[in-house]
C-alpha cells in the first residue's frame, strides 16, 4: 500500500454543512480510495509521502447529472452555423472525447449521461475505465426514449406503446446502459410542442421503469409541465429533469415515492441570457415563458425537502463542460434561494445518491473514492468560487493543477515582506 497524505486542509463535511479547518486525509494509492479522515495530522504511524495543503478548501468532486456528451457545446457552434447533433459516429465520439476532458479539467468528476446519439457513451465509458481518455466516471443511458417525433426524436429510440417500450429498454439494457431516460414531456428545444405536451402514457412510462428496476437499473424522465411531472413521479421514475411547475401535490407525491430532482436551470438561463439571434426565436419564446415558473418550482421544492441533484444538460446552447456546473450551483443560491451548502450537497452526495453510488462517492470519507477539489477560497463565504481554477483530483491523482497556486503563493509571500517592512 502506498498512502499519501494530504495535511493543513479545511475539508467539507456534509452532515454538519459546512468545512472543518486543521483536517488531514490519507488516500491510498493503488486503490485510489481515502482510508481516513480526521483531525489533526495523522492517527497512523508513517506515510509514504505528505501534502501540506496551507488551509486550503477541499470538496469532493463535482457531480453533474444530466449531460449529452455528444453534443456540440456552444462554443463551437460559430454563430450557430453548425449542427448541435453531429450526424456521424465519428463526429460524435470526437465530440464525447473532448467534452470529457473539460469537464474533467473544471472540476467534475462523474457525470450521468442521459442521452447519447449511437449509445456512443458505454463505450466512451469502457474507454475511460481503461485509461484511454482523460474524463470523468460516466453512468450511460445511450440514446433516450421518445415517441415518433416526439422531444429530441432525431436522437433517440422512438418507441410507441406498452410492448415497443418494453422490448427497447430491454435492449438498451442489453447493449449496456446503466440508466434508462424517457422523454415524457415535450419541451423547449424542439418546435410544434410544449413543456405540457405528455407524449407517453402512464402505463408506457411504468412499462419503462419497471423494466429498468428489474435490472437493478435507475430511470430519469425528462418532465417539464406540471401534468408531465405528476405522471412521471407516478410511474417510479427515480428522477425528474427539468421540473418547470411543480405545486403543493407534485412536492407530496415525490415526498411519497422518494423522488430527486435535476434542475438543469443553466439551459434555460443560458438561452434566455445569450440565445437571442443564435437560438429560434419559438425556442426562446418558450423559455421566456417558462423561466420564472422554472425557479420559483426548484425554489419551492428545496424549501419543502426534496433533494435536489446538479445537472446542466450540458450540450445545450451556451451551456456545456466547461464551468457551467459551477453556474448552475450559483443559480441555486440565487434564483432558488439554496444556501451554499445545499448547492454542494446537490453537486456531491445527492448526486451520488441519485445514481446510486453514494456509498463510494460524493463525499470526503473512508472508503471513498479519493475524488475531490482543493481551492483557495471557501464556497460557503461565495459558491462562486467553486468555478476558479482549483486543483481536481480522481482516485487520488491530481488530472488538473491550478495554474494560479504559485502566483498566489509569490503574491502572499511578497504581502509578508511588504508588513515585516
Amino acid at each position: 500500500m502506498t498512502t499519501t497524505n494530504y495535511v493543513n486542509a479545511a475539508i467539507y463535511n456534509h452532515d454538519q454543512q459546512k468545512f472543518i479547518f486543521n483536517q488531514h486525509m490519507i488516500v491510498d494509492e493503488n486503490t485510489g480510495k481515502i482510508i481516513e479522515v480526521g483531525n489533526g495530522r495523522t492517527t497512523r504511524q508513517v506515510c509514504d509521502d505528505v501534502v501540506d495543503l496551507n488551509g486550503r478548501f477541499v470538496m469532493p468532486g463535482i457531480m453533474n447529472a444530466h449531460t449529452h456528451i455528444t453534443d456540440m457545446p456552444t462554443y463551437w457552434w460559430h454563430n450557430g452555423e453548425e449542427k448541435r447533433h453531429p450526424d456521424s459516429r465519428e463526429v460524435c465520439t470526437m465530440f464525447a472525447i473532448r467534452n470529457m476532458q473539460d469537464a474533467l479539467s473544471h472540476g467534475i468528476t462523474y457525470i450521468r449521461n442521459v442521452g447519447a446519439e449511437f449509445d456512443i457513451d458505454v463505450e466512451i465509458k469502457k474507454m475511460q475505465e481503461k485509461g484511454w481518455i482523460k474524463g470523468p466516471k460516466i453512468m450511460t443511458s445511450g440514446r433516450a426514449f421518445s415517441i415518433t417525433g416526439g422531444h429530441d426524436s432525431e436522437s433517440t429510440y422512438e418507441v410507441d406503446g406498452i410492448d415497443e417500450v418494453r422490448k427497447g429498454v430491454r435492449q438498451a439494457l442489453k447493449n449496456g446502459v446503466d440508466n434508462i431516460k424517457m422523454m415524457v414531456t415535450g419541451g423547449v428545444l424542439k418546435n410544434g410542442e410544449t413543456p405540457d405536451d405528455i407524449q407517453f402514457t402512464l402505463e408506457e412510462a411504468r412499462t419503462a421503469v419497471s423494466e429498468a428496476h428489474h435490472k437493478g437499473k435507475t430511470a430519469a424522465a425528462h418532465a417539464q409541465g406540471n401534468a408531465g411531472i405528476k405522471e412521471a413521479v407516478a410511474a417510479g421514475f427515480d428522477t425528474i429533469e427539468h421540473a418547470f411547475d411543480i405545486d403543493d401535490e407534485a412536492i407530496t407525491m415525490m415526498k411519497e415515492h422518494g423522488t430527486i430532482i435535476v434542475p438543469t436551470m443553466n439551459a434555460m438561463f443560458a438561452i434566455y441570457k445569450y440565445g437571442r439571434g443564435v437560438v429560434p426565436d419559438w425556442a426562446r419564446e418558450k423559455v421566456i415563458l417558462n423561466i420564472k415558473k422554472h425557479f420559483m418550482s426548484i425554489a419551492k421544492a428545496a424549501k419543502a425537502g426534496i433533494p435536489i441533484a446538479m445537472g446542466t444538460d450540458a450540450g445545450t446552447p451556451f451551456n456545456g463542460f466547461q464551468n457551467e456546473s459551477a453556474y448552475e450551483m450559483q443559480l441555486y443560491v440565487e434564483k432558488a434561494a439554496m444556501t451554499p451548502a445545499q448547492a454542494i450537497d446537490a453537486a456531491t452526495i445527492n448526486c451520488a445518491k441519485a445514481m446510486h453510488i453514494d456509498q463510494e462517492y460524493g463525499q470526503i470519507a473512508a472508503g471513498n473514492y479519493a475524488d475531490f477539489l482543493v481551492m483557495n477560497e471557501n464556497p460557503i463565504d461565495d459558491i462562486s468560487v467553486v468555478g476558479h481554477d482549483k486543483d481536481v483530483y480522481q482516485n487520488g491523482k491530481r488530472v488538473h493543477a491550478q495554474e494560479v497556486v504559485n502566483e498566489l503563493k509569490a503574491t502572499q509571500k511578497i504581502k509578508k515582506i511588504s508588513a515585516a517592512i
